[in-house]
């Protein structure tokens, strides 16, 4: 059985050491349960590698957060061209960090784990 490439098992939240097993159980953007394994169901890696691994991955998801609202303050400049609107700003930036949270939870702990 061939080894699966390092960033598609990223992209998929795949087990950093054996690529296959599932980091979470359910999907993204479901209204059940998404939650993160404690151990990887193929190779029972535990994926909190250390003590306080949850909360270097709020770090990361801040640093997501914020690039993601840059992202998103930049693309609403370009496409209403808008500088006067606090309030069209604020709105946009909030409802695209409500619409991005489930895969920047993701992201963050995956991340921290590769």
């Amino acid at each position: 059985m061939a080894k699966t490439s390092k960033t598609w098992a990223m992209l998929h939240a795949k087990c950093p050491r054996c690529r296959r097993g599932d980091m979470f159980t359910g999907r993204v953007y479901s209204l059940t349960t998404n939650r993160i394994n404690l151990d990887c169901p193929r190779c029972n890696m535990h994926f909190e590698i250390e003590p306080g691994y949850f909360y270097a991955a709020m770090y990361v998801s801040y640093a997501l957060n914020v690039g993601t609202s840059f992202t998103i303050a930049m693309l609403t400049y370009f496409i209403t061209g808008n500088t006067t609107s606090p309030w069209l700003y604020t709105g946009v930036i909030i409802g695209g960090c409500f619409l991005f949270a489930p895969i920047i939870f993701r992201a963050s702990r995956v991340l921290l784990l590769y």
